[in-house]
């Protein structure tokens, strides 16, 4: 398994599945690692790709600094994974939190992003959460009662055993990951830099509690030129694990799209 060191010194773990001329790197959410796109991997039709797996600082298999979980970092460390892996242009896929990373780095290097898939992603705006859900998300770490709450906030669609894999994922990401990621995420801040955004982007929808279709229509879409939506009713805020076999359609299509436009 690929690591290489971020700007700060920080180890980044990453995997890759593949060896098909296009490059696709998958940025993953807050609460979670790289590990929360298996089970749409698995049903992904890779042909012709090569597809690269961050798992950002303080979780999965990366290192776990103190400090460093801020969007402008994340963004680096997207980039530095995407060199130690050769990959010069990438179609980029962020979910949730990812998203907003994906935005970002879309944003500082238009060049090399051929094309952008946001999945129920926070806006750049960011997302403020009313006080009583904010002192759960943030005091979060390594409890599992707590994540399990959350979890069934968010999702509508997941099954015992998705719930056990993310509970799992969930509880190992490291308490500076949890806290300083959610001040980062919820603060934003950074609506003003999306108009250096070039790529194509489909923004996925689902029926998520916390970032409905006309909001993300709104604060997403409205955003960024060359963006559309997609709606996939049904799952809630993880759709490539509460519905991993339509969330991977939905993704081979954009990316055979993306292909025919370059």
């Amino acid at each position: 398994m690929p690591t290489t060191n971020a700007t700060d010194g920080t180890p980044l773990h990453y995997r890759v599945l593949g060896d098909g001329p296009r490059d696709v790197v998958l940025v993953h959410g807050w609460m979670v690692s790289g590990a929360v796109w298996d089970a749409m991997l698995e049903q992904l039709d890779r042909t012709g790709l090569r597809i690269i797996v961050p798992d950002h600082r303080g979780t999965g298999q990366s290192g776990r600094p103190t400090s460093g979980y801020t969007l402008a970092q994340y963004a680096k460390d997207v980039l530095t994974v995407a060199d130690h892996a050769g990959a010069k242009s990438f179609a980029l896929v962020g979910h949730s939190m990812g998203g907003q990373i994906a935005q970002w780095v879309a944003a500082e290097a238009p060049s090399r992003v051929t094309g952008l898939v946001l999945a129920n992603s926070v806006p750049a705006s960011g997302l403020p959460l009313p006080p009583d859900a904010a002192g759960l998300f943030r005091g979060s770490a390594g409890d599992r009662e707590k994540q399990k709450t959350i979890l069934g906030l968010a999702c509508k669609q997941l099954s015992p055993e998705s719930l056990e894999a993310l509970l799992k994922d969930s509880g190992a990401v490291s308490k500076d990951a949890i806290e300083q990621c959610f001040d980062s995420w919820t603060t934003g801040g950074f609506a003003d830099r999306l108009s250096a955004i070039t790529a194509p982007t489909l923004v996925v929808a689902t029926d998520d509690p916390f970032l409905p279709p006309v909001f993300l229509k709104q604060a997403v879409v409205g955003l960024i030129r060359n963006a559309r939506l997609a709606h996939l009713p049904g799952p809630g805020h993880y759709p490539q694990v509460e519905r991993p076999a339509e969330t991977a359609a939905l993704l081979a299509s954009f990316l055979a799209g993306n292909a025919a436009q370059a």
